[in-house]
């Protein structure tokens, strides 16, 4: 059990003003980080067992389980089945660096950060594996790409344009690529865009911590999925927003549940084409009562359309982009999952009204994206190419989705059952009742595969317990053998 100053500094916590707008998983995660990280928790030191800290706390045991999976997965805490949870031994490290540079002269105390760098640096950031191993989520297969293609292109670009590749580019983006960003869009999502709407950006996430610091204020509301994209909400707490979480069905987002929140917000995030982590999509009804509830309060829509490329039973819904006459929805895609994530190139289609003052924040970032990618990827996309290529590849991803949920209901029978989205790269499992989220989770670490924690995606906690598996990145040999291993694992963990 903690110490009575240990109980203290959590509840202390719990109760800061400052800390007012995270959820109370978030309260504890960071406290007990805090302990650990000055030292007051040593490394192998057990945590108290989730039921008793809830008990002294006066929460649910739920919330605290939450707390504890977050530690573990930023590596804080090591979680033994049947033992409980304890600080883990390279927290000795961190520790002691944070003492030494109390104890040298030439440096200060602690780092002087804002209450913003604060929470950037203590979210941990988006990270993703450097070396992508089953079933990381959101991996595109790169194997296929067609790379002499992408050469040939290059060499063009150079050939015409010289060293004027290798100078500063325009903010918003070179005019060709917006151009073919356009018209993709509005062919093949029902967008309205033009060129001049477009923005180039290195990614969707640095798109939504756009619109996250250039939006909303801090301390104001954003209506957000629950559960959510990791990367949305790091983006929004990043920037001292308070995140409303907004409950989810089979056809998406409640919408009624924005319209009759007596709490004013400025903006909504959402996912529509498929949702993630769950794969649903967003009814056209909802849809409209959105835009509607947006024009009516002037409020923003921040539409991630991350990987709507991949669709694969049905014809997909419109983007909510295309659907608003108002001009009150910004529209987010990315390059990243439907070519390769080296590529580093974003884009949002803007309303009007904000072209100047995204652009020019922009610019306070990183200025601009690297001209001879933009006007690479241009070429491949005036050339058909990228049509192509997302073609071939929605077919691979579907045979990989439909193998992948075969293989789960033969061998993860009685441990999890498959939850076959209509697009997307991932799949969602959901556990059999009475089965631990976190022991499965770690017992497929153990055996090298990366499975993402569906509850940890919940911002009240209450999710499901269950975990999501990508698949585009991995061939069926790749697939077949690591459900066996990730089956053999669960089952010898007793999951």
């Amino acid at each position: 059990m903690f110490k009575h100053s240990q109980l203290e500094t959590v509840k202390a916590w719990l109760a800061h003003p400052a800390h007012a707008a995270l959820p109370l998983h978030a309260r504890i995660q960071r406290a007990i980080r805090q302990l650990i990280l000055d030292g007051a928790l040593g490394r192998g030191k057990p945590l108290p067992a989730s039921r008793a800290l809830a008990k002294s706390l006066g929460l649910s045991r739920d919330t605290i389980e939450t707390a504890y999976a977050q530690l573990h997965a930023e590596g804080f805490i090591e979680r033994r089945v049947g033992s409980g949870s304890f600080v883990a031994e390279a927290t000795e490290l961190a520790s002691s660096r944070r003492h030494a540079s109390r104890d040298t002269a030439f440096r200060s105390q602690a780092p002087n950060l804002s209450r913003r760098g604060e929470s950037m640096f203590r979210s941990g950031g988006v990270r993703e594996l450097l070396s992508p191993r089953p079933f990381a989520p959101g991996i595109p297969e790169t194997r296929s790409f067609p790379l002499r293609l992408w050469e040939r292109l290059e060499r063009q670009v150079l050939k015409e344009v010289g060293t004027a590749a290798l100078l500063h580019g325009d903010p918003q983006g070179v005019e060709p690529l917006r151009r073919a960003i356009a018209d993709y869009v509005n062919l093949e999502r029902g967008a309205h865009a033009t060129a001049d709407r477009v923005l180039i950006l290195t990614s969707s996430q640095q798109a939504l911590a756009l619109c996250a610091s250039v939006l909303l204020d801090a301390g104001e509301r954003i209506f957000i999925e629950d559960p959510v994209y990791y990367g949305a909400r790091k983006a929004f707490d990043a920037a001292g927003l308070e995140c409303v979480p907004i409950q989810l069905d089979h056809q998406g987002l409640l919408v009624e549940q924005i319209v009759s929140e007596p709490r004013r917000a400025r903006a909504v995030f959402l996912t529509p084409s498929h949702q993630f982590p769950t794969g649903a999509t967003l009814s056209l009804d909802r849809r409209l009562a959105l835009i509607e509830w947006a024009a009516r309060h002037q409020a923003w829509i921040i539409e991630d359309d991350y990987d709507s490329e991949f669709h694969y039973a049905g014809k997909p819904t419109a983007c909510v982009q295309g659907l608003d006459p108002h001009e009150r929805t910004i529209y987010i895609g990315t390059f990243t999952k439907s070519l390769f994530p080296g590529l580093r190139i974003g884009y949002a289609v803007l309303p009007r009204e904000l072209i100047e003052p995204m652009t020019v924040a922009r610019t306070l970032l990183d200025g601009h994206s690297a001209p001879l990618a933009q006007m690479t990827l241009a070429r491949f996309m005036e050339g058909g190419h990228f049509g192509a290529h997302v073609r071939a590849m929605r077919g691979i991803y579907a045979e990989r989705l439909g193998l992948l949920a075969g293989l789960v209901g033969k061998h993860l029978d009685g441990i999890a059952e498959a939850q076959v989205p209509a697009g997307g790269l991932q799949m969602p499992c959901l556990l059999h009742p009475g089965l631990s989220e976190r022991a499965a989770v770690d017992a497929a670490r153990r055996a090298g595969i990366a499975l993402l924690g569906l509850s940890s995606l919940h911002a009240a906690g209450h999710g499901q317990p269950g975990f999501l598996m990508g698949f585009a990145a991995y061939a069926p040999n790749e697939i077949e053998a690591a459900v066996s291993k990730l089956a053999t694992a669960l089952r010898e963990a007793k999951c």
